[in-house]
């Protein structure tokens, strides 16, 4: 049967949309509660929504009884102190599993191509039903930094760079595209993340809001573009020997961010 997919990401598994331009108070993203949890990089989350209501950001399919990622519980003491960003989460009327924004510390292009990783969101997702995807809405205007996709983990010939100035909204299959954020500065970059199940509604506001699927990729010179891929090949390499002296295989597991 097959699952339920939009469209619009088919093509290049992710798509752009116009840039939100209206202003948000920072404490909205400042003043909520973060827990730790690691992603891709020195991450924290701040969940609005949850498997159970709770301040946590566990796979849905760990808890009892597991489930796939979908029908997220919104946490008051979150979404109260974040009603314009739960607002955005909840615009499409898609299906809403997790929901957190992300603090990301800064780091460099080659640290964005080692922490390079795909999502587990549809674990336990039954066959006929829509397709999980996420949907990034950047907070902070972080005009030096990047969102970074990759069909192939190691393959620099089809990346895409995607600015992340404040209001940038994008809509990726990250359980399909590697991805991973470069991001540039002395402070940290927030962002909303949501995990929607892919169908009309979906489909709708990707339309709405004149979703494309082809994008010039963020300008990064030559130089740092090698520099980077082959700091992550000799990152990889160490890794691998690592595991190898413990005996133990390298295995790339999809991320629970």
């Amino acid at each position: 049967m097959g699952y339920i997919k939009s469209a619009a990401l088919e093509e290049t598994g992710y798509v752009v949309l116009d840039r939100y331009n209206k202003e948000i108070d920072p404490k909205e993203w400042l003043d909520i509660e973060y827990v730790d949890w690691k992603s891709s990089g020195d991450t924290r989350f701040a969940p609005l929504a949850s498997a159970k209501g709770e301040i946590e950001c566990n796979g849905f399919w760990n808890h009892k009884p597991p489930r796939t990622d979908k029908d997220g519980v919104w946490i008051p003491s979150q979404t109260e102190k974040a009603p314009t960003l739960t607002e955005r989460a909840q615009e499409p009327g898609a299906n809403v599993g997790r929901c957190r924004i992300i603090e990301l510390q800064p780091n460099t292009y080659a640290d964005c191509l080692y922490n390079l990783h795909q999502d587990d969101n549809n674990r336990l997702n039954p066959d006929g039903t829509g397709w999980v995807v996420r949907g990034f809405f950047n907070l902070t205007d972080d005009k030096t930094s990047y969102f970074v996709l990759r069909e192939n983990r190691t393959d620099p010939s089809e990346e895409t760079r995607i600015a992340l100035p404040a209001g940038a909204q994008l809509i990726v299959d990250t359980q399909r595209l590697w991805h991973a954020a470069a991001h540039y500065g002395d402070e940290p970059r927030y962002c909303l993340i949501t995990s929607w199940t892919s169908g009309p509604e979906l489909d709708a506001y990707i339309e709405k809001y004149n979703g494309v699927n082809k994008v010039e990729s963020y300008p990064v010179d030559q130089e740092t573009l090698d520099a980077g891929q082959a700091e992550q090949a000799r990152r990889i390499a160490a890794r691998a020997a690592a595991l190898a002296a413990r005996g133990q295989a390298e295995v790339i597991a999809m991320s629970e961010a």
